[in-house]
C-alpha cells in the first residue's frame, strides 16, 4: 500500500495521505508527498489540487520515532527539504484545497494551512502540538495561522497546543467550511472541479497579488498589477470571452457563462 496516492486527471491533482490510522508523517510519506509534488510542479496542465486522507484522521503530525538517530545538522538540513516542498505546494498558481477530517495537529496541521481553502469535516480537530514535546512549529505553522487570523490567536494555539474544534475553527476563520463528516468527500469535489473548471489565469493573478502583499505590503502587489493586467488582456480565455460579454451589456442581459481553458 503506498504512503501517498496521486492520481492526475482532466486538470485535477489529486494527493491523498494513505497511512492510516494516524498518517503519521514519516519517511515513505515523505517520499510519497514529495514525488506527486514534484510531479505536479513539473506539469502545465493542473487547474486545481486536491489534499486529504484516508482513515479516520487526516495527519497526527510527524512520526518523532525519525527524530531519535539523526546529528543535529542532519535534522536541520532535513527540515530545510520539508520547507522547500511545502513552499512549492503553497505556491502553486492554481487553487489548492485540504479535505480534513478529525485529528489534524502538528506537522499535518502546518500541511493543512498551506491550501487555499480548508474544509473542515465537522469532527475535525486542529492543533499545534509541538510544545507538548519541546518544539515549535518546523513547517511555519504558527505564522500561516497568524497571516489568517491574527498573531494573537497564532500565539495563544502555539503555547497551549490547544485543540481546536471545527465550528470554532470555522467561527474564527481558520477554515473556510465545515460540513457533515459523511459529506466531506463529496463537498471537497464539488469545490476543487468548480475551481478547476474556473478563470484559471485570474486565480493564478490573485494568488501572485495576495503573496506579494503578505510578503511586501499592499503597495508591492500594487506595483504588480500593470503588467499581470497586460498579461491576462493578451489570453485566449479574455478575448474569446469578450465579444460575447460586451454583447451582453449592449442587450441589458446577464453576463453569460463561459467556458474557461486557463490559456
Amino acid at each position: 500500500m503506498a504512503a501517498v496516492e496521486y492520481v492526475h486527471e482532466n486538470g485535477v491533482a489529486r494527493i491523498t495521505l494513505n497511512s492510516p490510522p494516524q498518517n503519521r508523517i514519516g519517511n515513505e510519506l515523505v517520499a510519497g508527498l514529495t514525488a506527486a509534488i514534484m510531479d505536479v510542479a513539473g506539469r502545465n496542465d493542473t487547474r486545481a489540487l486536491l489534499l486529504s486522507a484516508t482513515g479516520p484522521d487526516f495527519s497526527w503530525g510527524g512520526d518523532i520515532r525519525n527524530w531519535q538517530n539523526i546529528s543535529h545538522k542532519d535534522f536541520g538540513a532535513t527540515l530545510e527539504q520539508a520547507l522547500q516542498l511545502t513552499n512549492t505546494f503553497e505556491d502553486f498558481p492554481f487553487p489548492t484545497i485540504a479535505a480534513v477530517q478529525g485529528q489534524c495537529s502538528g506537522g499535518g496541521y502546518e500541511l493543512a494551512l498551506r491550501a487555499d481553502i480548508i474544509i473542515a469535516a465537522d469532527n475535525a480537530r486542529f492543533g499545534h502540538s509541538e510544545a507538548t514535546i519541546g518544539v515549535f512549529t518546523f513547517l511555519g505553522g504558527v505564522q500561516r495561522v497568524a497571516d489568517r487570523i491574527g498573531r494573537g490567536r497564532a500565539l495563544e494555539w502555539a503555547y497551549t497546543a490547544e485543540m481546536i474544534e471545527a465550528q470554532r475553527a470555522l467561527d474564527l476563520g481558520l477554515v473556510n467550511q465545515c460540513v457533515p463528516s459523511d459529506e466531506l468527500a463529496d463537498t471537497a469535489e464539488s469545490w476543487v472541479e468548480k475551481l478547476a473548471s474556473g478563470a484559471t489565469l485570474a486565480h493564478a493573478a490573485h494568488k501572485k497579488l495576495l503573496r506579494a502583499w503578505s510578503t511586501s505590503g499592499v503597495a508591492a502587489a500594487d506595483a504588480m498589477i500593470p503588467q499581470m493586467a497586460e498579461d491576462i488582456h493578451a489570453s485566449a480565455d479574455l478575448q474569446d470571452h469578450l465579444p460575447a460579454a460586451i454583447a451582453a451589456v449592449e442587450a441589458g442581459e446577464p453576463r453569460p457563462k463561459f467556458p474557461f481553458k486557463g490559456q
